[in-house]
């Protein structure tokens, strides 16, 4: 096996590294708070569009502990930006 220079490991390691924290941000789950932040829109709103179909759903976490994945929502916030560029 051919010895790879230290730029080229160091790259690889970035690399690896960029996945990993590309993999960890896609999992984290979020409160409905932070849900609110991002989307400006009151509790009742929320989950009036998850019973719509509009929205993302919550995930259990618990008997009493919802939470949302952080990257559903930020992609259901872009999807409703591109619309407005669209249109």
């Amino acid at each position: 096996m051919a010895e790879q220079t230290l730029p080229a490991l160091h790259q690889a390691a970035k690399a690896e590294l960029d996945r990993r924290t590309k993999a960890a941000e896609s999992s984290r789950f979020i409160k409905l708070a932070k849900v609110r932040e991002y989307t400006a829109l009151s509790t009742s709103e929320i989950y009036r569009r998850i019973a719509a179909g509009t929205f993302p759903k919550q995930v259990t976490l618990g008997p009493k502990s919802v939470a949302w994945v952080e990257s559903e929502v930020l992609a259901w916030c872009e999807a409703l930006a591109a619309q407005r560029e669209v249109a």
